[in-house]
């Protein structure tokens, strides 16, 4: 069995009520949940909304590869009514799931890169998953994340 770390995130809607389905459809096609972090209400990334975005992250322990990992969170976000994933151009969602980590796993396909390339550049992300995983380091930074969370804040 793996740890998966992932983040979710969502603009749209019943943020909370979005956030408590992706969760509980998480825990019913992944695994069990080990943790789950605070929701944060914080503001867009890389693009202008007047929306916020509730964000949290968890820890889910599955038999499933990552790619199996990603078709099922692409498959919840379409079932919750998310058109398309982001291309480099951001924009409201209804939801919104990525895999941060997988273990200590490095991987880069064309579907996936793991860990996740802007995790550590983002604070919605790293603040909730510092609060569950302070000390899992990351494995290419080869910092804890409790301090990769630090070093956004100088």
């Amino acid at each position: 069995m793996a740890k998966a770390y992932l983040s979710i995130g969502t603009n749209l809607g019943d943020k909370r009520g979005n956030l408590l389905t992706a969760t509980a459809l998480l825990k019913e096609r992944v695994g069990d949940m080990l943790a789950l972090s605070t929701i944060y209400e914080t503001e867009p990334w890389g693009f202008e909304s007047q929306h916020t975005f509730f964000n949290a992250a968890l820890i889910l322990e599955t038999a499933l590869s990552p790619m199996e990992l990603l078709d099922v969170t692409r498959l919840i976000e379409t079932e919750m009514g998310r058109i398309n994933k982001s291309d480099g151009s951001y924009q409201d969602r209804i939801i919104d799931i990525d895999i941060l980590l997988y273990d200590d796993l490095i991987l880069q396909t064309d579907r996936l890169t793991l860990p996740h390339p802007l995790m550590h550049k983002r604070t919605f992300v790293m603040e909730p998953l510092a609060e569950i995983a302070p000390d899992v380091v990351h494995p290419l930074l080869h910092k804890p994340m409790i301090q990769l969370r630090s070093i956004l804040s100088e």
